[in-house]
């Protein structure tokens, strides 16, 4: 984990991956787990939802009504992508160390939960997590298609039944998401939901071509040092 002070109202781009770039989400019920452990432990409140964590093994949307006072959440989704081995969330901090409990905590009961289902121990993500300060409004557009469309990027994850585990559907559809995000940051900023989609797959053909040309670069590189 990069060392970054987590300032109370900033947002950061938080990521992580299995450890050894493993598979962390095998299936459709493991993304409802996780999407559990983001709603119910999203709180100040160090021992709330951990036992019904621990005690449910399948996705209880009955769980997931309770009302909890906003002002005891610990992050704000902005964005949300998960794929089969790994995750991007857009947060704000919304108390001191907010993020940091949040991370630790979700990561904590996940784990739990996927090795007593597959009968193994020892972590499962790859450190703590990473994170980058959104220190600019420009950044903040162009992360929020990133994370939104993070699954096409990845052509073989492109076909999976977790691609649609995004917030996209907030963005530019009428889906509430499991994780409600809070969109008006970003969409306050365009005439329409038409206008942010356009301007999302615009960004994601810019994504693919740095990919390309640093992929040649690299080649290049090699090819130099070879001969």
């Amino acid at each position: 984990m990069r060392k970054i002070n987590f300032v109370t109202g900033e947002l950061y781009h938080i990521m992580n991956r299995g450890v050894d770039k493993r598979i962390i989400f095998d299936n459709k019920e493991d993304v409802e787990r996780f999407f559990l452990c983001l709603n119910e432990l999203n709180t100040s409140n160090v021992t709330f939802g951990i036992k019904e964590i621990k005690r449910n093994n399948k996705f209880q949307h009955s769980v997931l009504e309770k009302i909890k006072d906003d002002d005891d959440k610990l992050v704000d989704f902005i964005g949300y992508n998960v794929l089969p081995n790994h995750f991007h969330f857009i947060l704000r901090q919304r108390s001191e160390a907010g993020i940091s409990k949040f991370l630790h905590k979700i990561q904590m009961a996940y784990t739990k939960y996927y090795n007593a289902k597959n009968t193994r121990s020892g972590g499962l993500f790859q450190g703590a997590f990473r994170a980058e300060h959104v220190d600019s409004n420009e950044y903040l557009l162009h992360l929020s298609a990133y994370v939104n469309l993070n699954h096409l990027l990845h052509v073989k994850f492109q076909h999976s039944v977790l691609e649609t585990s995004s917030s996209i559907g907030q963005y530019i559809g009428d889906s509430n998401g499991i994780i409600k995000c809070d969109t008006g940051i970003i969409l306050d900023q365009f005439e329409s939901k038409n206008g942010y989609e356009k301007f999302m797959m615009d960004t994601l053909e810019d994504i693919r071509k740095r990919k390309v040309m640093l992929k040649e670069l690299e080649n290049d590189d090699i090819n130099l040092i070879n001969s």
